[in-house]
């Protein structure tokens, strides 16, 4: 079975490495939280590309978010095997995979605006603050907690500094350091602060004051706002363990967005809805893992064993979701069978010398405007997930090639965001689920 992609329209949409960038927009019907209260309703930010503003070709924008990709995937896979004790794999130094997406943020009382990393695979939110011993460029100015009335350092038996996995004890204050699986790391002191999304103030929120930064995968944003599933993330705090993001193509006008809270699932009416479970994952307990049970191109399922994307005993293998990986990468063995199914029902020459950075390019034929690809369905436990052609293959009618948006990876897998391009997707962390909704993100 196969389904038409239109090059007049699609030509680099396919590609939606959507890091964001968050302009918050709207406000809640109550502004302000209590002590780790609950957020009535929720909010919502919007979205940007960390490319967006830059100039930039197409090409060259998802040449760099395919380098970025492979280094966080390089990161990831280094935090698991460092977890497993088999860390003798990892190859140093790793460069830390950047985030595809920023927030903006205010914090504190007056509050201070900042952009940060936005990343679904960490739990810690953290900014830069003086004094600093050692800390990165960035375009807005360092966080003094002196300068606001709200900022607490937080105890030493307080929830959030025993949940650390690394913390000392100073004064009677949290000191924490906290590292990204290779040479970047965050330092400094555990304390509360108002952070503000727009209009929407929520005090108390747990933060990590850095006075000792170092890395490259940093330098967009002024530090990071971690919306993994353990208790010192965002989602964690707000106690609506709930959020939702609809990230749109590169090359779109329109926003993405992300959603908090409540309102995270209150558009799940914009279509049918598909639900996995998330599987936890000890070693790694902030991840998101999925389920991923087969894959299904064109008419054919193919032939992997699903023991391939099975989480072991140690920690290893698996299949996480993950908004801040640009494609898809599955381990290698089942890759190579993708790979050769695409070979077989695409029916146009593999193209042996594109320079884009992808696997698998074809040649296009002269002068088309449409050509036909086969559908491609992810079978996760209890949800097939039959992905638009956009969301898969990405062409350049000006270089002549059509690529396919994945690769192969050894250790984990990961679902990228590419795969994910203008779908609600909905983490409910009380349930423990994730769900799809194909839908136009300017819809929401």
């Amino acid at each position: 079975m196969a389904v038409l992609y239109s090059l007049c329209c699609v030509s680099f949409s396919a590609l939606v490495i959507v890091a964001l960038y968050v302009s918050p927009v709207v406000s809640t019907s109550r502004r302000v939280l209590g002590d780790y209260g609950t957020l009535e309703n929720g909010f919502r930010v919007t979205l940007k590309h960390v490319d967006s503003s830059k100039n930039l070709t197409k090409w060259e924008r998802i040449q760099r978010g395919i380098k970025r990709g492979n280094h966080r995937l390089q990161r990831l896979n280094a935090m698991v095997l460092a977890a497993s004790g088999d860390s003798a794999e990892v190859q140093a130094p790793i460069v830390a995979g950047n985030g595809e997406f920023l927030m903006d943020l205010s914090i504190g009382t007056p509050p201070n605006s900042y952009s940060a990393i936005l990343d679904t695979g960490s739990d810690l939110i953290w900014t830069q603050c003086k004094p600093c011993t050692q800390c990165f460029d960035q375009s807005t100015p360092i966080f003094d907690p002196q300068k606001s009335s709200t900022f607490t350092k937080l105890s030493c038996s307080s929830d959030l500094c025993e949940a650390l996995p690394q913390s000392t004890c100073s004064d009677g204050s949290c000191e924490y350091l906290y590292t990204y699986g290779d040479y970047s790391s965050t330092q400094g002191v555990m304390a509360t602060e108002t952070f503000k999304f727009d209009s929407v103030s929520v005090p108390n929120i747990g933060f990590g004051c850095g006075e000792d930064n170092e890395g490259d995968g940093f330098s967009q944003g002024a530090g990071l706002v971690g919306l993994g599933r353990g208790p010192l993330s965002l989602v964690s705090q707000l106690k609506e363990p709930k959020f939702s993001y609809c990230l749109t193509a590169m090359d779109d006008t329109q926003k993405s967005l992300l959603l908090m809270g409540s309102i995270a699932s209150a558009n799940e009416s914009l279509g049918e809805m598909r639900t996995t479970p998330l599987i936890r994952n000890p070693s790694q307990p902030s991840f998101y893992y999925l389920s991923l049970q087969g894959i299904t191109v064109g008419i054919t399922r193919l032939p992997i064993k699903e023991s391939t994307f099975a989480l072991e005993d140690n920690g290893s293998g698996g299949v996480i979701i993950d908004s801040g990986t640009t494609i898809t990468y599955l381990e290698q063995a089942a890759f190579r069978v993708l790979k050769k199914a695409f070979i077989l029902e695409m029916k146009l020459p593999v193209d042996p010398f594109s320079s884009t950075g992808l696997d698998l390019c074809f040649t296009l034929p002269s002068g088309s405007t449409q050509v036909e690809v086969p559908k491609l369905v992810f079978h996760f436990d209890g949800a097939d997930l039959d992905l638009p052609a956009e969301n898969y293959m990405i062409a350049d009618s000006s270089s002549g090639v059509i690529c396919l948006a994945m690769g192969g990876s050894s250790g984990m897998s990961i679902f990228g965001n590419v795969q994910q391009q203008n779908m609600l997707v909905v983490h409910d962390l009380e349930k423990e689920t994730v769900s799809f909704i194909q839908t136009q993100c300017q819809n929401i």
